[in-house]
């Protein structure tokens, strides 16, 4: 029996696919949101950052449900792209993006803001000083003193976005080669009781999550020693 079949191959490179453009999308998104409720006085900023947190306790189902409706012809979203004659979003890899997204968010927000927070306003006020622009400040100052913020962001988000399954099944369903990833192949193999299959994808998820969580320790590691010395 060959290790992978060919809709196991197919699963996994669509979730890496999937993952990889989350990734992106949420370090673009969830950078200035970060920044914003570190710096901001706003009275909505506490509303805010309970939105941002919302998916770490809503049942998966919950949010993929509300983002069905909300992507239906009728709905917000779905009336929106529509009109922009992109149809609906619901059941595709555009439509499985943005909920993963939303559904991602706190776990990309949380270190960036933890890491920004943690740099205090003394670099910020230093570089004003030298009259660096804000681009110039967050480029040269906050990007390289928050890098590990930044990348267990990007690892925290990668990982998420692969181990989804309630939203991905409410939002994509399960069309083979645009919205079936690994996490349905495994549902798939189970409920026509092919446990080998299941297994091989199952162990393949635990040693991808124990790599990931290997290296994201490793990364945490040198900046603790680095705070501790500070």
């Amino acid at each position: 029996m060959e290790l992978f079949s060919t809709e196991d191959l197919q699963a996994i490179l669509l979730t890496l696919k999937l993952a990889t453009v989350v990734t992106c999308v949420l370090i673009i998104i969830g950078t200035p949101l970060a920044w914003w409720l570190v710096n901001t006085q706003s009275r909505w900023k506490s509303f805010v950052s309970a939105l941002v947190a919302l998916p770490l306790v809503l049942p998966p189902s919950v949010i993929g449900f509300y983002l069905l409706l909300a992507m239906a012809p009728d709905g917000p979203i779905g009336h929106f792209t529509t009109q922009l004659g992109l149809g609906t979003l619901a059941f595709t890899f555009p439509g499985l993006v943005l909920a993963s997204v939303v559904y991602s968010l706190p776990f990309v927000v949380q270190p960036i803001h933890n890491a920004i927070d943690a740099l205090g306003k003394r670099p910020l006020e230093v570089a004003a000083t030298l009259r660096a622009g804000p681009w110039d400040t967050f480029f040269n100052v906050v990007l390289p003193l928050a890098a590990p913020g930044f990348i267990t962001a990007a690892v925290l988000g990668f990982a998420h976005t692969v181990g989804e399954f309630g939203v991905v099944l409410m939002i994509g369903g399960n069309i083979p080669g645009v919205t079936r990833v690994v996490s349905v192949q495994i549902y798939d193999h189970v409920e026509a009781l092919d446990y080998g299959r299941a297994h091989i994808l199952s162990l393949t998820m635990i040693i991808f999550s124990l790599l990931v969580l290997a290296a994201l320790y490793s990364i945490g590691k040198p900046s603790a020693h680095k705070l501790s010395r500070s």
